[in-house]
């Protein structure tokens, strides 16, 4: 059976590739902290069918040991501090911890002189500021990067892309744009999601926000899960491929598709420390090349995420 490694598989996309890979027959193992292995909500669904590996990615000898055990066919490198918001109050921590993870991960390939594909899960934050004229965003585009999460990203993708040319190793380098994920707190969609339900319950009186003038293209976590897949299958090595959904938005708009689901009458109001120094504010992808490539688009459409996040929410609150 074909076994695919995925690092920080308790985090909240790593569990939606799990759960697909799991599906489609894969057998997973998966990276997670020493001390929160015993948390593992996100994986609830798929806990009995995966084998986890207790490893403290900062740790070369605890990363070698996991890989040598696992001996995987694939690797996922999801795992990261990757909250943008709380990036610049913690730049070092931010960086010195993605930065070492990965390096750790790709010499321990090394060191062990096994031959998986190791499918780098970056980000379309390495562009940094875009202007509406230079979108969308080809993988050509300038990499100007300018939070500490972003520069750690674009690190990470140097450090596969160098391993690669240096030392062979299959690295397939993926940029994914912004995407709707019910498990992860602390992005917009599932805040205000989260905030509707919330006032719709009697608990919460209105939503607080920070800058809803930036523009995304967003994709269903569940596409996100499977685009990854099939880009370990397709992908060439060290070549960038942006990876995104066909629904483009302001984060204003996407608010306002959530009141109008919702039952009670919605009140919104700036909070000033939701506001972040910087914003990356037009995050629309050119993704022809990766479709070019692999034949895949996604399957779920922005209703069918809204939906899909508004019901998990439901479920939670209740």
């Amino acid at each position: 059976m074909t076994v695919a490694l995925i690092t920080g598989i308790e985090g909240s996309g790593a569990s939606y590739l799990a759960e697909y890979l799991v599906s489609i027959g894969v057998e997973v193992h998966g990276l997670a902290r020493w001390h929160s292995t015993s948390v593992g909500g996100n994986l609830k669904n798929v806990a009995d069918k995966i084998k986890r590996f207790e490893c403290d990615m900062n740790d070369l000898s605890s990363v070698f040991r996991s890989v040598k055990e696992s001996n995987p066919d694939f690797i996922f490198h999801m795992a990261s501090h990757a909250n943008v918001h709380a990036c610049f109050n913690n730049p070092i921590a931010v960086m010195n911890n993605n930065i070492a993870i990965t390096v750790n991960l790709f010499e321990a390939v090394r060191m062990l002189g096994i031959d998986p594909v190791i499918q780098f899960c970056g980000t379309s934050e390495v562009y940094g500021l875009v202007t509406r004229d230079e979108c969308p965003i080809f993988e050509s585009a300038r990499l100007n990067p300018v939070n500490p999460y972003a520069v750690s990203k674009l690190t990470q993708e140097k450090i596969a892309y160098c391993y690669y040319r240096s030392f062979g190793i299959k690295s397939v380098l993926t940029r994914m744009f912004a995407y709707i994920n019910p498990r992860r707190k602390d992005i917009f969609s599932s805040s205000f999601a989260r905030q509707v339900v919330e006032i719709e319950k009697g608990k919460k009186g209105e939503i607080i926000h920070g800058n809803l003038d930036s523009t995304r293209t967003l994709i269903d976590v569940r596409d996100m899960a499977e685009s990854y897949w099939v880009a370990s299958q397709k992908c060439d090595y060290g070549v960038p491929y942006n990876i995104g959904g066909v629904s483009t938005l302001s984060v204003g708009d996407f608010l306002d598709i959530l009141k109008k689901k919702s039952s009670s009458d919605i009140k919104s109001r700036v909070e000033p420390s939701l506001l972040r120094p910087i914003d990356v504010t037009m995050q629309i992808p050119d993704v022809s090349l990766f479709t070019e490539k692999t034949g895949w688009t996604p399957k779920y459409t922005l209703e069918d995420s809204i939906e899909f996040l508004l019901e998990h929410y439901r479920e939670e609150v209740k």
